[in-house]
């Protein structure tokens, strides 16, 4: 519980804790934001950590100075495409036996909506699952369990990366800096956090009614 709640602290008042973070470890920041990006994609076990709002946050501090804007893209964009790879092995090589296993700590319930995502949408999962909190952990870790074709996997990969992380970044970049968005940092995360969402329920519903029209 404790655990729960110092992650929604973190999320919430990201903007105190990644200036704390420029402020004490300076030019190794990237370095921190490149392993936090690369564990919330590469990591079925660390799907909970922040994504969106790190990626805004982080622009936002680019727009004040404290980060240069061309480097985050870039070692945020190794990130994710080094993450994605790395789960899509992973899934390739061991993810059935580590499904299987009840001592990994694997909800089931995410590898199942993952699945159905991938079933509906096929390929296009990876760049639509990209926008989607927890779904793009286990979007590329599904894709290695199921054997997607690597070359489209990349493919499909690349593009979502790109949108994703340049999506993120300059929207924090570009409007990080407005008065309003700083004197009210924690609710803006809480929209970006929303607006994330946003892609799944939509797709959700749509699905329901196709369902519900056979």
């Amino acid at each position: 519980m404790n655990l729960i709640i110092m992650l929604v602290n973190f999320i919430l008042h990201i903007d105190v804790h990644l200036g704390q973070i420029i402020s004490t470890y300076g030019t190794f920041t990237y370095i921190i934001l490149f392993l936090i990006i690369f564990c919330e994609t590469g990591l079925v076990f660390t799907p909970f950590l922040p994504g969106d709002s790190l990626l805004f946050a982080a622009g936002a501090f680019a727009a004040l100075g404290s980060l240069n804007i061309t480097l985050l893209f870039i070692i945020l964009y190794c990130a994710v495409i080094i993450g994605d790879n790395t789960n899509y092995w992973i899934g390739y090589f061991f993810g059935k036996k580590m499904v299987d296993n009840p001592k990994i700590p694997i909800d089931e319930k995410h590898i199942k909506k993952t699945n159905e995502f991938f079933h509906i949408y096929g390929g296009k999962a990876i760049i639509l699952g990209r926008f989607m909190p927890f779904i793009r952990t286990f979007t590329p870790f599904v894709a290695g369990v199921g054997r997607m074709n690597y070359s489209q996997f990349l493919t499909y990969d690349i593009l979502g990366g790109l949108l994703w992380i340049g999506i993120g970044t300059f929207s924090g970049y570009f409007f990080g800096s407005i008065p309003f968005v700083r004197k009210n940092f924690s609710l803006v995360i809480i929209g970006v956090i929303c607006v994330s969402l946003i892609p799944f329920f939509f797709e959700l519903i749509k699905h329901k009614l196709k369902k519900h029209k056979k």
